[in-house]
């Protein structure tokens, strides 16, 4: 009997894959099968081209892996990128970002989220995870242009008892929206802007619906150690004592964890995870950087993040995925740790677990949702190839990806994007800029002081 058609071939192409200890290798003159968006089988190629399909896609001499998940970003902030330029952490905010903040629109959050799902895309992120205001506008171009994304709708104590049912509000309309790729999360800021009382009422909630908690928090070392001149406890240790460390929870940056934070990591009731995002940290001069080592040795998954485009000018997983494994090179004083084929453990599988999606996302392997990128080797500055994962993390670049899958659906094929017209949300965001830009009424949206 002739199998029915495969929605989708991938072949012949070598495809990273994890072992059942979650350690990479790869499948050289291989093919993926695609039915009703789910990987049904990683096979040979030679198999592949005796099944019938009603597409096929010629993956000849490209790296097929997993789509890259960015574990922690504010999309719609492409628009103020290069906005606030070499300065503080505090300037940046009060000076800049936050008054300019106050003056967004629904129609400005929309654009921006759209160029930053094209700049995405083409550089092979297939999930993100956004913390942001007006979030039925991202969710909407989620929809439209077939990413998949992790969504809470942030919120500060100053907005009162309101902004924290704005954001259960939304985190339960848009679950398991776009056909299942919308997943949300409760989103308050951080420790300091939200207080005690406001942070152990979302984890309530959150236990009450069965939603994880995204969030800020040790941000930097200057927040930790303001955090205990003040109140007497890290940053970490009052999401311990409102509950939210009983949840499933995603913190944003951590590099401000001290060690004494590390045994109520380890013994939280929820899932933690962490989001690192190197470039940042790097730009604002922090003196320290996400304990990636120390929270490995925990069994805590760190997933590789951009945060916002203001402050990383860029919404690149790739370099992050690079400069992660330097970075933690150079702070450990150890050139063995992160390998290679580590920092690719973390931009696939961890990250994919960071944001909650670890059974469904992250590797390709049958049952696994077709999140799919294709990435092209043949550039002068990826030859010769003597250590294939070695090329990935230190050689290849974004702009490598020729192919995105989401879904089992091509979002961009040969570097042409598919859902987004570029041009057009350019033009309409570049009229906007003024208003937008304008500082001039004195507001903020809050204040920054730790």
């Amino acid at each position: 009997m002739t199998p029915s058609p495969a929605g989708l071939i991938i072949s012949p192409c070598t495809v990273l894959t994890h072992d059942d200890q979650e350690r990479i290798g790869f499948e050289r003159d291989a093919a993926i099968v695609v039915r009703d968006g789910v990987v049904a089988e990683v096979t040979s190629s030679a198999r592949a081209a005796e099944l019938p399909a009603a597409e096929r896609i010629d993956a000849r001499g490209q790296i097929a892996l997993p789509g890259l998940v960015n574990c922690h970003t504010h999309a719609p902030m492409v628009a103020l990128r290069g906005i606030a330029e070499d300065l503080p952490t505090e300037e940046w905010f009060n000076d800049v970002v936050w008054p300019i903040e106050s003056n967004l629109t629904g129609r400005d959050v929309e654009l921006g989220a759209r160029l930053a799902c094209a700049e995405m895309i083409r550089g092979g992120v297939t999930c993100f995870a956004d913390h942001y205001f007006s979030m039925d506008a991202v969710a909407a171009v989620v929809e439209e242009c077939g990413i998949r994304a992790h969504l809470g709708q942030a919120y500060f104590s100053s907005q009162g008892a309101q902004g924290r049912e704005r954001s259960l509000e939304f985190a339960l309309r848009y679950r398991g929206a776009a056909g299942g790729r919308i997943t949300t999360a409760l989103a308050p800021h951080a420790p300091y802007t939200v207080d005690d009382t406001d942070l152990a009422a979302t984890a309530s909630l959150a236990r009450e619906h069965g939603l994880p908690v995204h969030l800020h928090a040790s941000e930097n070392r200057d927040q930790a150690e303001a955090s205990l001149a003040k109140h007497g406890v890290t940053p970490i240790e009052v999401l311990r004592r409102t509950g939210i460390l009983d949840t499933d929870v995603l913190i944003a940056h951590g590099s401000g964890i001290l060690d004494r934070d590390l045994p109520l990591l380890a013994s939280a009731a929820g899932r933690t995870a962490v989001a690192t995002a190197p470039r940042g940290y790097l730009k604002f001069a922090w003196p320290t950087t996400t304990p990636v080592r120390a929270l490995h040795d925990l069994g805590i998954p760190v997933g590789l993040a951009t945060d916002g485009a203001a402050s990383n000018n860029s919404l690149d997983v790739w370099e992050s995925m690079a400069l992660t494994a330097l970075i933690q090179k150079s702070t450990t004083g150890d050139p063995r740790w992160l390998t290679s084929r580590q920092a690719l453990h973390h931009a696939t599988i961890q990250s994919a677990h960071a944001v909650g999606l670890g059974d469904r996302v992250g590797s390709i392997a049958p049952g696994r949702r077709a999140d799919i990128i294709l990435v092209d080797l043949t550039g002068p500055h990826t030859q010769p190839v003597h250590d294939l994962a070695a090329t990935l993390v230190h050689s290849a670049r974004s702009s490598d990806v020729r192919t995105t899958i989401v879904d089992g659906r091509v979002l961009m094929r040969d570097r042409e994007l598919l859902t987004i017209d570029v041009d057009t949300v350019v033009a309409e965001l570049g009229e906007r800029m003024p208003a937008l830009l304008d500082r001039s009424h004195g507001r903020r949206i809050q204040d920054y002081s730790t």
